[in-house]
């Protein structure tokens, strides 16, 4: 367990990075972090059933210091289990805790929750009763527009309305309907088109809602004219595959002082942090093999990623696998 984290920074969710699964772990926000001193970040989704009933509950909830902001995403259609799970977040230190209601991922629905439970709204609002009411820190949803044929502007009203009506703090929007059949996760990331505007009614019929927008804002320019109309810009995948194209957001979003940010100077960055995994049993292709989104459209950037790739696989290479990286970034000048 950490110590608790400092309160949040204020308005840290002007400018936010997805949950992803298999993406957003501790070490890509670590990696992350050096980009962005300001950016509220994500863990991954945890299962509260899975969370709770696991005695080791820092192999899901760990987290370093560095990494605040930063919010717990939590799926489960419990009441009981997910108002644990935020009572857990809060002893570890978290800023705030965010409700799944967007995953359409055939497991997730057969286990009642994620975009399935936008079909119950009475549903989601007693669950997020239950996490207010064992916490002080902020409950936000992540949802989508709607599911299948449960996609008019009256329906995301309505749900809107009632989860609000129980304390939900912020509505983070990925401005897509999902289709729970016939289309697979990935698919339900780009085939259902982009609704900005319905999003932006929704604002404007509830101006008194903090709304979040998701889905799209692939540059940075994108969330500073997102947050023109809504009160927050979440990236996801950009951000993800595309790190250091978020070098000067801090700037853009919450005019702070320009860093000079560039691919060797994150990677020096990362080494402390991999140094201590390490020591503790870990692996250091666990942060390389998120540094290799670093380098991209430069010569020998696909020759630098393939050399990272194999030398952090190889037994024994430790951390002196990132320091040699790092070092012909510099002699490159990256």
């Amino acid at each position: 367990m950490v110590a608790k984290s400092p309160p949040p920074i204020n308005q840290a969710y002007l400018f936010s990075v997805a949950p992803m699964m298999d993406c957003t772990d501790k070490h890509f926000r670590v990696l992350m972090r050096q980009i962005s001193r300001r950016a509220l970040l994500y863990t991954e989704m945890v299962v509260a059933k899975a969370l709770i009933h696991n005695p080791n509950k820092g192999y899901f909830l760990d987290f370093s210091p560095i990494e605040s902001p930063i919010a717990l995403q939590i799926g489960g259609d419990d009441p009981k289990l997910l108002s644990e799970a935020v009572k857990l977040a809060e002893e570890w230190g978290y800023d705030e805790v965010n409700l799944n209601i967007g995953c359409p991922s055939p497991k997730v629905k057969a286990g009642n929750f994620g975009a399935s439970l936008m079909a119950k709204p009475d549903h989601v609002a007693r669950c997020i009763e239950a996490m207010t009411s064992r916490s002080t820190l902020p409950v936000t949803v992540k949802h989508r527009l709607g599911i299948d044929n449960l996609d008019t502007d009256e329906l995301l009203l309505k749900f809107v309305d009632q989860v609000a009506s129980v304390g939900a703090k912020r509505f983070v929007i990925h401005a897509r309907k999902a289709w729970l059949e016939g289309l697979n996760p990935k698919q339900n990331r780009t085939v259902p088109p982009l609704q900005y505007e319905r999003v932006a009614i929704l604002k404007k019929e509830r101006p008194h809602l903090k709304i979040e927008l998701n889905g799209g804002l692939n540059y940075p320019n994108d969330c500073f004219k997102a947050l023109e109309t809504f009160d927050g810009a979440m990236v996801g995948r950009a951000a993800y595959s595309h790190p250091l194209r978020w070098q000067q957001i801090d700037e853009i979003i919450y005019g702070e002082k320009t860093q000079f940010i560039n691919a060797s100077k994150v990677i020096r960055g990362l080494i402390p942090h991999a140094q201590k995994h390490i020591d503790e049993g870990g692996k250091v292709w666990d942060f390389c093999r998120h540094a290799l989104q670093l380098v991209e459209g430069v010569p020998g950037a696909r020759l630098w990623r393939k050399n990272l790739c194999s030398a952090a696989q190889q037994k024994n290479k430790e951390i002196n696998v990132l320091e040699a990286a790092a070092r012909q970034l510099e002699d490159a000048g990256l």
